[in-house]
């Protein structure tokens, strides 16, 4: 593996960039220069910012503000705790999914079990596009964070009803089983891993301390070992880019969630020159399946160019997001971001940003 490498512009399905509501962690334009470092042209939002993405005027007041300070492309999906089923007709066609919270999280946006099925039903009537009705693919998927026995629930239901479900950040065995048995009874399941699943185990917490604490926790190297051995059966690589202040994270209580954006990419290329995986499967768990299965449209023209010989030490100083700070400071890696178009416009070149605020697009499906 040497030379430059042409990536197609990458996606990242799962991220938080705590705007509007926490913008002393990270905002929209900070969070998009950090996107494009990383390789990423297209990133889609979370929705459990400081007030909750659960109305179609929520939603608007968010789009209106991203508008004005994005570098790359963005979308969105919506909350939901089971009382704003009314709310899914008015906003299905300006995002790309509902996410639901059933294990404990940053914001405690939890769904109660009980509500669940109702609204499984709920968005399955609203999410399949009304021109296209008949083509289920096409339907918009339930996201969920859903650990151990809530997994089994949401399993259960997605089979029981038919919904297009994606199970974000999976980093136990015992989860990817249970996926990997529901893919093979052909439900309409996908799932996704972070690099911090991948890359650390609960024997790195001592040493990061609070900067390791996570949702969910990193665990042994036995699971990590299962998830590598299983790649096939994952679906997309997601950074669940998770900023926090440095002060925050010291504070008598941290918070959950890590950073990622900027460090995703160099990480699953270190592992390519390591041979632990290839190319082809960067491209498809970064781009070819995070667009297939979020309906994703590209653009030929949207790129990444990568030096594969260029090693480099992760510093935090060095890093756009507003966080200033990384689980991975110190690791070495190989393969550098040099330069990013959107379509075919240079917004990333040698850590600086030409790309005006509000140069992104907000997409749909």
């Amino acid at each position: 593996m040497t030379g430059k490498l042409i990536l197609p512009g990458l996606i990242d399905p799962h991220v938080h960039l705590r705007d509007p509501g926490q913008t002393h962690k990270e905002d929209f334009y900070t969070g998009t220069t950090a996107a494009l470092a990383g390789g990423f042209t297209t990133i889609l939002d979370m929705p459990n910012n400081k007030v909750p993405i659960t109305t179609l005027k929520i939603l608007n007041e968010k789009i209106k503000i991203a508008k004005e300070k994005i570098v790359c492309d963005v979308g969105f999906y919506f909350g939901s705790v089971g009382d704003n089923l009314k709310e899914f007709p008015k906003i299905i066609n300006k995002v790309f999914g509902l996410k639901l919270y059933l294990s404990k999280t940053t914001g405690n946006f939890l769904i109660d079990k009980n509500i669940l099925e109702e609204t499984f039903i709920a968005w399955k009537k609203s999410s399949i596009l009304p021109s296209i009705r008949l083509f289920s693919d096409f339907e918009k998927p339930i996201l969920v964070h859903a650990e151990d026995d809530m997994l089994d629930a949401v399993i259960t239901l997605a089979k029981k009803f038919g919904n297009k479900v994606h199970v974000c950040h999976i980093s136990t065995a015992l989860d990817l089983k249970q996926i990997i048995k529901a893919k093979e009874e052909d439900s309409r399941i996908t799932c996704g891993v972070t690099p911090h699943h991948l890359f650390l185990t609960e024997n790195d917490v001592k040493r990061l301390g609070p900067f390791g604490k996570m949702k969910p926790q990193l665990t042994s190297k036995k699971n990590q070992d299962f998830l590598w051995k299983n790649l096939k059966y994952i679906d997309v690589i997601e950074s669940d880019h998770a900023p926090h202040t440095i002060e925050e994270k010291r504070g008598e209580i941290a918070p959950f969630g890590v950073p990622g954006l900027e460090t995703t990419l160099p990480l699953l290329l270190t592992a390519v020159s390591e041979k632990r995986l290839a190319i082809e499967d960067v491209v498809r768990l970064c781009h070819i399946n995070p667009a297939k299965i979020f309906g994703i449209k590209t653009n030929y023209r949207t790129k990444v160019v990568v030096d594969l010989n260029s090693s480099f030490i992760i510093h935090n100083s060095s890093l756009f997001t507003k966080c200033k700070w990384s689980p991975f400071e110190g690791f070495k890696v190989k393969g550098k971001v040099q330069r990013v178009f959107i379509r075919g416009k240079k917004v990333f070149e040698n850590n600086k940003i030409p790309a005006k605020p509000g140069f992104g697009k907000i997409i749909t499906p």
